[in-house]
């Protein structure tokens, strides 16, 4: 059986990195990259895994982030993710194993592989709805509408308040002109 791998949030600028490996028990209809379905569409879908999959989800924090770094902690849970399905073929979305040995990877396999697309809408679905969860706790910087993202309403609150303590600190933000998020 084939385990499909996928993240969220490599790129944001506050929040975890997120990463999904995901089998399927049965066929999941509609299914398809994670940036290509609305909300309504990936919620509905993350509904249906619950159930139509075996999954394995793992966050990476903001700190974890910077001090290791993304390749760091993309290792790291790929290798998770992979001792938990030790007794299948994993696929990852993209063109890096990040030095996992004994695993395949395939541009666009979140659009291309059900199972990748499976691990896309749980990753992206999980890290979406955790950054809602704190956001009441951020009420300045808007969390719940750019999930962290470097949306232009994200750079706008952090140039008006500055960084809070979930803000990925290693991170060049080049809309601000500074050199790093300290």
């Amino acid at each position: 059986m084939l385990c499909g791998i996928d993240e969220a949030g490599r790129g944001c600028l506050a929040g975890p990195l997120v990463v999904a490996g995901a089998v399927l028990k049965e066929p999941v209809k509609g299914l398809a990259d994670s940036k290509q379905l609305s909300e309504k569409q990936r919620e509905i879908l993350f509904e249906r895994l619950q159930n139509a999959a075996e999954f394995k989800i793992v966050f990476c924090d903001h700190e974890m982030v910077d001090t290791k770094g993304l390749s760091a902690c993309l290792k790291y849970a790929i290798e998770t993710i992979k001792a938990h399905f030790c007794e299948h073929e994993i696929l990852m979305d993209g063109n890096c194993t990040f030095g996992v040995s004994g695993i395949s990877t395939m541009v666009k396999a979140d659009a291309k592989v059900a199972e990748v697309s499976a691990a896309s809408i749980l990753a992206k679905v999980s890290r979406d709805r955790y950054m809602c969860d704190i956001a009441p706790s951020y009420p300045e910087y808007a969390f719940e509408k750019h999930k962290g993202y470097g949306s232009a309403l994200h750079v706008k609150m952090i140039q008006q308040f500055g960084y809070c303590d979930i803000h990925r600190k290693s991170f060049k933000l080049k809309a601000l002109s500074q050199p790093t998020l300290f």
